[in-house]
């Protein structure tokens, strides 16, 4: 009896390691499938916000500091926002 509870626990096709590996497998690939779905809902936000002009004008202006004509850009920065990007 012994031996055939160590035979079903390590040697079987079905084994309790096999399982086990394949249950953490399973997590592993849950939690990449939330990663990416939280990707995608992320992208097509931002996909929604660039289908129009107000957007496209913001992401211009924001990341690229771009502007208008005959227009100045003061760019503040706050002391919080100074430290964190020391130490990045």
């Amino acid at each position: 009896l012994l031996l055939f509870i160590i035979w079903m626990l390590f040697w079987d096709s079905n084994s309790w390691l096999i399982h086990h590996e394949l249950n953490k497998e399973m997590d592993d690939l849950k939690d990449q499938k939330e990663y990416y779905n939280k990707e995608i809902q992320e992208t097509n936000k931002a996909i929604k916000e660039l289908s129009n002009e107000e957007g496209v004008e913001k992401l211009a202006r924001e990341e690229y500091y771009m502007k208008k004509e005959n227009e100045d850009i003061f760019i503040v920065e706050y002391e919080d926002s100074l430290k964190s990007k020391e130490h990045e």
